[in-house]
């Protein structure tokens, strides 16, 4: 397999989601709570310049589990 940036960016977002998912999982489990809370980071750009408007909401929630879906991800990317 090529290594690319397109690729690396997918493997990310598969961690990532992966990681999500694992977290939503075990959410109900209580021993592990500090592993699964989510972090929310937002971020809302907007512009207005006359001839072009623009307003974009990015969301993103972290969690323990889902940033060590991220390093797995990374791992697996290094070992292509």
């Amino acid at each position: 397999m090529k290594k690319n940036t397109f690729t690396l960016i997918v493997f990310l977002l598969l961690g990532l989601l992966a990681g999500m998912i694992a977290g939503e999982l075990l959410s109900p489990v209580p021993g592990l709570k500090f592993l699964t809370t989510a972090a929310d980071i937002e971020w809302h750009p907007k512009a207005d310049l006359e001839i072009v408007q623009y307003d974009f909401f990015i969301r993103l929630k972290l969690n323990l589990i889902a940033i060590v879906g991220l390093i797995a991800a990374i791992w697996i990317y290094r070992k292509l």
